[in-house]
C-alpha cells in the first residue's frame, strides 16, 4: 500500500490552521484528509520552529578548500558519535521514533531513515486509529458523570457506564479518561512519581490561612466536548475571591495556551503563591520559569492529596452545568464567545454563597 505524502506547503497550511485554534483537530483532519495525530504533530513542529525563525541571524564567511574538507571530516565523525548516542537514547517507543521520519526528504530514503534510528518500516506505516463516533459518545458521558462525581475512578466509571447500557471494559475507560486528562479525586497511596527530569515543587498550602486576594492563585485544565472532537479549557483563578483572572482554549493539550493564560493573568497582578497539579503543562520548564522570573513561589499538589485544587474543580462544575451542557457548542468560535460571556457573568454578576452572596469581582477588588 502506497503511503500518502504531503507537501511542505500543505503541512504548514494545516499546522497554521491548528495554531489559530478555531477548529478542533478532528475537524481540520477531516477537511484535509489527514490523520488527527499528524495535525497535532505538525502544529507542535511549527510552534517549536517559529522562535528559531525569528532569532536566526544571517551572515556569510569564506574558508579555504582544505579547511572545508577538514571540517567536513570532523562533522562526519561527530555525526557518527551523535547517531550512536541517538540510537541508545531513543529507547524502544516507536511513537517517539516515528516523529523523526521525513518521508519527503530529498537526500535520505525512507528505508535509510528507519534504519538509522532503528525503526522497522512496518512500525512507520502503522497508523493509529482515530477516535470513533462511539468513543466520542463515551467521552461525553464520562465528562458529564465526572463533573457530577469527580471522585469516580476507572472502576466506578466503568460500572456506571454499564448501568447506562454501554458495553465497555476498564481498559477502554482508562484510556479515554487519560486522553481527557481526568483523574479521580480521592486519597490514594503514593505509588507513582514524576519523571526524574521534572523539577518537583512542594505543596505550600498546608495549614495556610488564605485571607486576601492575590495571596494564592491556582490553575487547571478541563475538557470541552464538541460535535467533532473536543477542545481544552485552562483557567487561572484567585483562591480567596474565586475570581477568574484569565482563561484560554486550545485544540491540543500543549503548554502554549497555559502560558498565554498565565501571562494574561500576570498582566493584572501577581500572587504570593501559585498552585497547580503535577500535569506536564504546569511542571514544564517554560511554565515554571515564567513564575520564577517574577519571584512567585510555586506550589504543586502532592501525589495522593485529595481536594488540593478543589476551588478550580468547583469552577469547572459551574462552567459545565451553567454554560457548556446548556449551549452544546457546535464550533470552536461559538465556544469562545459563549465562554467569554459566561466568565463575565461569573465574575461580575453570579452571587456565591461561600462569598456571603457577593460576586467574585466585588471581593477581589474590594
Amino acid at each position: 500500500m502506497q503511503r500518502k505524502r504531503y507537501s511542505a506547503e500543505l503541512k504548514v497550511k494545516i499546522a497554521l490552521e491548528a495554531v489559530k485554534g478555531l477548529k478542533t483537530v478532528n475537524e481540520i483532519a477531516g477537511e484535509h484528509g489527514v490523520h488527527p495525530t499528524q495535525v497535532t504533530q505538525w502544529k507542535k513542529q511549527v510552534l517549536e520552529a517559529l522562535p528559531e525563525v525569528f532569532s536566526r541571524k544571517s551572515g556569510t564567511y569564506h574558508k579555504s578548500q582544505d579547511a572545508l574538507i577538514s571540517e567536513l571530516y570532523q562533522q562526519i565523525g561527530q555525526l557518527k558519535v551523535e547517531l550512536d548516542w541517538l540510537k541508545k537514547n531513543l529507547g524502544h517507543c516507536p511513537s517517539d521514533k516515528r516523529q523523526l521520519i521525513e518521508p519527503a526528504h530529498p537526500g535520505i530514503s525512507l528505508s535509510r531513515q528507519c534504519e538509522l534510528i532503528g525503526l522497522s518500516r512496518a512500525s512507520w506505516y502503522y497508523q493509529p486509529a482515530s477516535e470513533t463516533a462511539y468513543n466520542e459518545h463515551l467521552m461525553k458521558l464520562i465528562d458529564r458523570q465526572f463533573t457530577e462525581m469527580p471522585y469516580y475512578g476507572v472502576r466506578r466509571m466503568t460500572a456506571w457506564l454499564r448501568m447506562q447500557g454501554e458495553a465497555v471494559n476498564p481498559k477502554r475507560v482508562r484510556r479515554l479518561m487519560r486522553k481527557m486528562g481526568l483523574e479521580a479525586i480521592y486519597p490514594k497511596p503514593n505509588l507513582s512519581q514524576p519523571a526524574d527530569h521534572v523539577r518537583r515543587y512542594p505543596y505550600l498550602l498546608k495549614a495556610v490561612t488564605i485571607n486576601a486576594p492575590n495571596q494564592v492563585w491556582s490553575t487547571d485544565i478541563t475538557y470541552i466536548p464538541m460535535p467533532k472532537g473536543f477542545v481544552y479549557l485552562v483557567a487561572v483563578m484567585d483562591w480567596f475571591s474565586r475570581y477568574v483572572l484569565a482563561w484560554r482554549v486550545s485544540n491540543t493539550m500543549d503548554v502554549r495556551f497555559c502560558i498565554e493564560a498565565l501571562e494574561a493573568a500576570l498582566a493584572a497582578g501577581k500572587p504570593d503563591i501559585f498552585n497547580s497539579d503535577q500535569g506536564a503543562q504546569f511542571t514544564s520548564e517554560a511554565f515554571t520559569t515564567c513564575l520564577e522570573a517574577r519571584g512567585i513561589r510555586i506550589s504543586q499538589d502532592g501525589r495522593g492529596r485529595a481536594f488540593d485544587n478543589i476551588f478550580v474543580e468547583r469552577l469547572w462544575r459551574s462552567v459545565k452545568y451553567e454554560e457548556v451542557y446548556l449551549k452544546s457548542y457546535t464550533t470552536v468560535l461559538e465556544a469562545l464567545n459563549g465562554l467569554n460571556d459566561y466568565f463575565v457573568l461569573y465574575n461580575q454578576k453570579r452571587l456565591h454563597q461561600a462569598l456571603d452572596y457577593q460576586t467574585p469581582a466585588m471581593v477581589h477588588f474590594r
